[in-house]
């Protein structure tokens, strides 16, 4: 069984992780001695820690995954109304996305842990998304399956160009809307999403 980590030796992993993913962001090709240089650790350190680079890889897709799902976690999926956690699900999704976007760019092995911890993300979206149709804002007969597809290319496509420069918050309401509603005009020129949320979340006792 391997022992876990002291946590001085686990913030130096994370470290390494965050330092690969930003540099292999930037050049995909780039070698294991510049991300070190990145991680402001000597280059044997990563050897020690990876035995080489699709480890390295495995270990930050891991880790970006399971920061995933601490994000749809801490927006309380199954308690939160409905659509405030979808909503700050959703904000918490898009700041990970930013943090790892090499690591969860990768696609995994079918079978290995990083894929079982993807197919978990799957699950807990189609039970929100259940919830989300039983409030009668899907429709009744709406594919889930399809429609978490199309909920996770809104977020990709949002991750480009000038929109990471949006407030993750005001960019959530509007993957939301164009989810729930399509490209409609809006009454009044506002979000529809963005006043329902504010309404549950003010009933919920949610700052």
């Amino acid at each position: 069984m391997t022992r876990p980590l002291r946590a001085d030796a686990e913030r130096s992993v994370r470290s390494i992780l965050e330092a690969a993913d930003r540099v292999l962001s930037a050049n995909p090709a780039a070698s294991l001695e510049q991300v070190a240089e990145a991680a402001g650790v000597a280059r044997t350190t990563i050897h020690r820690r990876f035995a080489n680079r699709q480890a390295l890889v495995d270990a930050m897709a891991a880790m970006a995954v399971q920061q995933l799902i601490e994000a749809i976690e801490s927006g309380r999926p199954e308690t939160a109304p409905p659509l405030v956690a979808l909503h700050q699900i959703t904000v918490n999704v898009l700041r990970t996305k930013v943090s790892w976007g090499f690591a969860l760019g990768q696609s995994a092995p079918s079978g290995s842990v990083v894929a079982e911890m993807q197919q978990r993300v799957v699950h807990r979206c189609l039970e929100l998304l259940g919830r989300v149709r039983d409030l009668g804002v899907l429709d009744a007969q709406a594919d889930l399956d399809w429609t978490r597809r199309v909920y996770y290319a809104l977020i990709g496509e949002s991750l480009h160009g000038d929109d990471t420069e949006i407030d993750p918050d005001v960019l959530a309401s509007r993957i939301i809307d164009t989810l729930l509603y399509g490209a409609g005009p809006r009454q009044h020129g506002s979000h529809r999403t963005a006043a329902i949320v504010n309404d549950h979340r003010e009933l919920d006792g949610v700052q």
